[in-house]
């Protein structure tokens, strides 16, 4: 193993790593973990996440030198960029501030648009209350408006493209691409973010990553 291995699929949270890894030219093998077909516990899999999910890495070049497997779309992010010096600013300010909308998805966007696509696509048969539909939905178009806020007059989330908008916008596209609720949070009517995900979506990096495991 003298490369980073990767393990992963096409979703919200493996795109993040798949776009990371190819932005940043780190060499990486990709190894598909079909969560359909219930790989993800497997006990391979599992000596690398405890917590059975994707994406994870092995870094055969560990901080000391030696192998280390991490997990959590945020935290291989952070250390990727740390690793390469790469994707984080190095003015402390924007440095920080990358990491709080880091945080901001991993901790609001990706679980409340989650939450929407499930009750909204895969719910309901088993729920049909309207308010988890209700819930989420207002939930989503809030945070889509911080995000609108955020990127007037900006091109990206800290002005230079960073792991901020690596770990967003994936997310964003899901609503469109996979969720289907591009009516239920009127996402079209967020100019800026429109704006910023095309930005987003055209760079050559970030079309690779996509097509991974497609």
């Amino acid at each position: 193993m003298s490369v980073i291995q990767l393990y992963s699929l096409g979703t919200p949270n493996g795109h993040k790593v798949h776009i990371a890894l190819e932005e940043m030219g780190l060499a990486y093998e990709a190894h598909k973990i079909d969560i359909g077909a219930g790989d993800q516990f497997t006990p391979e899999f599992l000596a690398i996440n405890p917590n059975n999910k994707i994406p994870a890495i092995t870094d055969p070049d560990g901080p000391d030198g030696k192998p280390m497997n991490l997990f959590e779309s945020g935290a291989i992010l952070l250390y990727l960029a740390e690793k390469t010096g790469k994707l984080l600013p190095a003015d402390p300010r924007k440095k920080w501030e990358a990491i709080q909308w880091l945080f901001f998805q991993m901790g609001g966007v990706g679980p409340m648009f989650g939450q929407l696509g499930h009750f909204f696509k895969y719910a309901r048969d088993k729920c049909d209350h309207p308010y988890p539909v209700e819930r989420y939905t207002n939930e989503a178009k809030r945070l889509l408006g911080v995000l609108e806020k955020r990127l007037e007059g900006r091109d990206y989330i800290v002005d230079e493209y960073s792991i901020a908008d690596i770990a967003i916008f994936p997310w964003v596209n899901c609503l469109e691409e996979f969720y289907g609720v591009v009516e239920q949070v009127d996402l079209y009517s967020f100019g800026n973010v429109e704006a910023w995900r095309a930005r987003c979506n055209a760079r050559p990096a970030t079309i690779k990553g996509r097509a991974l495991f497609s």
